[in-house]
């Protein structure tokens, strides 16, 4: 066997028993602590509510656990099970060897993988979702859902790999910064139009109507220096009962949007509160900085596979006899994430720390209290578990666990 072939086998099997051990871990943790409320929190959060936090975040676990030799069959199965290379000599009849072929052969990848994982998410919504109260979807909504989403991901997608294709086979050894500017500025062309033509697709967005609230609201904006396109309400009631609030689009686009569910269940001084920590994300510049980081990630990414694509062993290691740009790019991206999965502490603990500073902002221009107040009420009725295993949310957690994060607003606020 070759020896790339045996470091992705041992990457593999590592982030495979890594992830397993982690779901375990963290499923235990959270049992353990079932019965007992948090000191912090025991003043605000039911004993009930604590324990059905509890079952809730066992019962998403299992599922993700069940997931994860799904996943890592798969990926044995492309690879040294020579999966890739079939689909790859089936399609060849009918599409022949041009670019044709190397769309529909990515295409066939992606259709069988999301089939695959299809079950999954259906269980999560009729069954995990259903049981703790929280889905409100249909069958039909959640299969309107995966039609628009297939058929956006279509419309989208398909140009964007033809070009890429195209690129990789017409722009000789430097094709790989032509990708990177493509994929730059699709990235940007999709986050300045996702407000306006693409988030309403699957939700209604309805100017805000509380006028006492839109008032309070801009007077935020106008403190924290910060400009909007408008104030939206979205629909998230007609598919959870979950509530959000987020900031949404580039330049002049920019929106702030409201769940409905989240206006029923905070006052407006926790809603300012909320709202000042997302202004927060944008005034210390989190969202540049992360796709900066992406950006900077990406070009690095292609150069790498610039250079793989280039070496006869990384297709033969990975048991495909017939290179091809196709090929190298479903191949790179199968085993990239076995390499990266370790990194995972590192890229977690810099959103988690975006998190307290965007939380130290708000408490400068909001009362820290109402920040604390709005995210235990969320904490309370998104289920969320207050006692995380601590190396599962290391891993995992883009935001800060529950005790930390309360303990330092409460220091603010003090």
């Amino acid at each position: 066997m070759h020896p790339f072939a045996l470091l992705f086998l041992a990457a593999l099997l590592a982030a495979t028993a890594v992830k397993v051990w982690l779901s375990l871990r963290h499923m235990q943790h959270v049992r353990a602590h079932r019965d007992q409320v948090p000191d912090a929190f025991a003043a605000d959060i039911p004993a009930a509510s604590h324990r059905t936090a509890a079952d809730y975040t066992v019962a998403k676990g299992r599922v993700d656990l069940a997931e994860i030799p799904v996943d890592a069959a798969l990926v044995l199965l492309l690879t040294f099970g020579g999966g890739l290379g079939w689909i790859d000599a089936a399609l060849r009849p009918l599409l022949g060897d041009g670019l044709l072929h190397g769309v529909g052969l990515i295409g066939a990848v992606v259709v069988l993988t999301s089939a695959i994982s299809l079950p999954a998410s259906i269980y999560r919504t009729f069954v995990v979702e259903q049981r703790f109260g929280f889905n409100k979807m249909t069958p039909a909504m959640f299969a309107g859902d995966l039609l628009r989403s297939t058929l956006l991901g279509t419309a989208l997608g398909l140009p964007l790999l033809a070009a890429v294709l195209w690129l990789m086979g017409a722009m000789g050894e430097l094709w790989w910064l032509y990708v990177w500017a493509v994929w730059v500025g699709f990235n940007l062309l999709v986050l300045a139009v996702y407000p306006t033509f693409i988030a309403p697709l699957f939700n209604k967005f309805s100017p805000l109507q509380d006028e006492a609230l839109e008032a309070r609201v801009r007077t935020l904006l106008e403190r924290c220096g910060f400009q909007a396109q408008g104030l939206f309400v979205m629909d998230g009631s007609k598919r959870s009962s979950h509530g959000n609030a987020y900031f949404t689009g580039l330049g002049r686009s920019k929106r702030i949007v409201f769940f409905d569910t989240l206006l029923a269940r905070l006052t407006p001084e926790e809603i300012e509160a909320v709202l000042a920590h997302e202004l927060g994300h944008f005034k210390l510049r989190h969202v540049a900085k992360r796709i900066a980081w992406t950006f900077a990630a990406s070009l690095v990414f292609l150069a790498l596979l610039a250079w793989l694509a280039a070496e006869p062993w990384f297709y033969a290691a990975l048991g495909v006899d017939r290179p091809s740009t196709a090929m190298a790019l479903l191949l790179f991206f199968t085993v990239l994430p076995s390499f990266t999965f370790l990194l995972s502490p590192l890229f977690a603990w810099y959103s988690r720390r975006h998190e307290f500073e965007a939380d130290h902002y708000a408490a400068r221009h909001a009362r820290a209290s109402d920040l604390v107040h709005a995210l235990v009420k969320l904490y309370k009725d998104n289920a969320s578990t207050l006692t995380p295993d601590p190396v599962h949310s290391m891993f995992y957690d883009s935001h800060p666990p529950a005790a930390i994060r309360i303990a330092r607003l409460q220091s603010a606020a003090g």
